[in-house]
């Protein structure tokens, strides 16, 4: 029987580098990374709102792909739907995945006003967003409109980010507190009707992933690039190679708020 040589770091590490990474498909990973999904299972609960709403906008929404699962499951569009999108690369993928449902993508910076009417919008939705501007999320909902959305909490995946840049000072650790949104939430004049927080297994079962992982989520290792990091990588691959997938866990937290009326 024909038997495949183990990779090599260099193989390994070169596959990793070589992955496009625009959007948010992680399907490349499938294999060799895991993520455990929050319960609440938001692309599904989002179609549920999709199909109950009339306008809805979409925030910093990586490549539509969450979007594009979630109108499909809804089985039909609201009147009026845009996302917007601050990343080049995926404000073109966001767009081919999204205008042929008749959703337009605006190109929009992440820290830039959003670039709509007051009250323009019965739901406000994001999954992941870098992070979210209250005072603007509740000027472009209209009253009793509905913000839902999935954000990353405090210390997600820190085993991975410590691992290469070393321990992290508390407050940044502390930084995507659930608790500390809420009551920023709050002062933009919106009422919190759910918070849900979940730590989450993860497992990377090769380097090639984790280099994969870091050039993709970029602001997990600033500046990663596997010639500054080759050392910790190739460290990385060894313990993998002798103790098996490297284990972190993400965190993350569901959000419900309402414009007040």
């Amino acid at each position: 029987m024909h038997q495949t040589h183990p990779r090599t770091f260099e193989e390994l590490v070169a596959e990793g580098a070589a992955v496009p990474t625009e959007g948010w498909d992680f399907s490349w990973f499938e294999g060799r990374a895991t993520e455990a999904r929050p319960s609440w299972r938001y692309a599904e609960s989002l179609a549920g709102r999709l199909a109950a709403a009339s306008a809805v906008l979409d925030v910093q929404t990586g490549g539509g792909e969450v979007l594009d699962f979630a109108l499909g499951r809804a089985g039909s569009v609201p009147a009026l739907a845009v996302a917007t999108e601050g990343w080049p690369p995926n404000v073109a993928k966001a767009t081919a995945l999204l205008r042929p449902r008749g959703v337009p993508v605006v190109a929009a910076h992440e820290d830039a006003p959003l670039p709509f009417a007051d009250g323009a919008f019965d739901l406000v939705v994001s999954r992941h967003p870098v992070r979210p501007h209250w005072d603007e999320i509740a000027r472009v909902l209209e009253p009793g409109g509905v913000y839902f959305a999935q954000h990353v909490g405090p210390s997600s995946v820190f085993e991975l980010v410590e691992f290469f840049l070393g321990q992290q000072p508390e407050e940044v650790r502390r930084g995507r507190d659930p608790e500390g949104e809420r009551a920023d939430a709050e002062a933009a004049g919106l009422e919190v009707v759910e918070l849900r927080a979940e730590r989450l297994r993860m497992e990377f079962h090769d380097v090639a992933a984790v280099v994969h992982f870091l050039r993709k989520v970029v602001w997990m290792v600033p500046g990663f690039t596997v010639e500054a990091y080759e050392p910790q990588l190739r460290e990385l691959h060894e313990r993998i190679q002798a103790e098996g997938a490297f284990v972190a866990h993400s965190a993350r937290h569901l959000f419900v708020a309402r414009k007040h009326a």
